[in-house]
């Protein structure tokens, strides 16, 4: 669990940024209302940890935010939400708490719908 609450701070600290710079008002918005999204699972994990007698991990390494143009963004946004996505599906079918399970489904839901903004936001910028 710490590496998936150390996962959504790198995502956090990464949409925080990237929604400073990106130029573009929805684009930009929709990445600030993710992060804000990605610090509540930030704290849902934290709970778990503690509430199993361990600390939440706040170390991370290098940030990649996908450089400095909106479709660099939205590419290495999508990437980490279908590296949640792949992570956490894994961890429901392995795990045998149900507190856990429920926890980490319902960030699932919402990492796919991340991702699905992300894509709708690239698609936009592609056409």
């Amino acid at each position: 669990m710490n590496e998936d609450f150390v996962r959504e701070i790198e995502a956090t600290l990464i949409y925080v940024r990237n929604a400073f710079i990106i130029p573009e008002c929805d684009p930009s918005r929709v990445t600030e209302a993710i992060a804000v999204d990605e610090m509540r699972h930030m704290n849902w994990l934290a709970d778990l940890i503690v509430k199993r007698g361990g600390k939440p991990s706040m170390g991370h390494k290098e940030l990649d935010f996908g450089g400095d143009d909106l479709y660099g963004q939205l590419k290495k946004q999508i990437a980490l939400e279908t590296e949640g996505i792949k992570i956490y599906k894994y961890q429901i079918g392995s795990i045998d708490d149900q507190e856990v399970v429920g926890v980490l489904k319902h960030i699932l839901d919402e990492e796919k719908r991340h991702r699905k903004e992300f894509r709708m936001r690239l698609e936009k910028i592609i056409q």
